[in-house]
């Protein structure tokens, strides 16, 4: 685990916000100089404190006005079916999430689809094929009231 500071967090907080802020302007923001700023991102992106950069999208805009939280429960837990599972899930588009967790349903996906028409063929052409899916329960998102916030310690 790596051992971070208040300054690390100022950084990670600021580069959350937006990660198209300049590195001079990070740099004062945070009381460093350039140079040494740098280092310390780099620093924290070779440790994998820094996972990506990216766009925060939104999903309506782009045509997706069908989100859901859908809880997929397996058949059976053979850990062939399930690597096949994971797999089909990781390459799958409208899968923007996946989470394995306890209770009663196996894994949680948050699913976008254009419609419910495109979120019945997701359905019925992927998920119900996949041999370790027995059933999912799908909650569908009226509105969206946090997403995608900063992860502060």
């Amino acid at each position: 685990m790596t051992t971070l500071d208040d300054r690390d967090h100022r950084i990670l907080t600021l580069l959350q916000n937006d990660s198209r802020v300049s590195n001079a302007e990070l740099a004062d923001a945070v009381g460093m100089s350039a140079s040494a700023l740098w280092r310390r991102v780099r620093a924290l992106e070779e440790a994998g404190v820094i996972e990506r950069y990216g766009a925060l999208v939104n999903p309506a805009e782009m045509g997706l006005t069908f989100e859901a939280i859908v809880h997929v429960h397996l058949t059976r837990h053979d850990p062939d079916k399930i690597v096949d599972f994971i797999r089909a899930v990781e390459i799958s588009p409208e899968v923007q999430e996946c989470y394995a967790t306890t209770g009663q349903a196996d894994y949680h996906l948050r699913v976008l689809c254009r419609n419910l028409s495109a979120y019945n063929t997701f359905l019925e052409d992927f998920l119900f094929r996949l041999p370790a899916v027995a059933s999912a329960q799908t909650n569908v998102v009226l509105r969206t009231i946090k997403r995608n916030r900063p992860v502060v310690p």
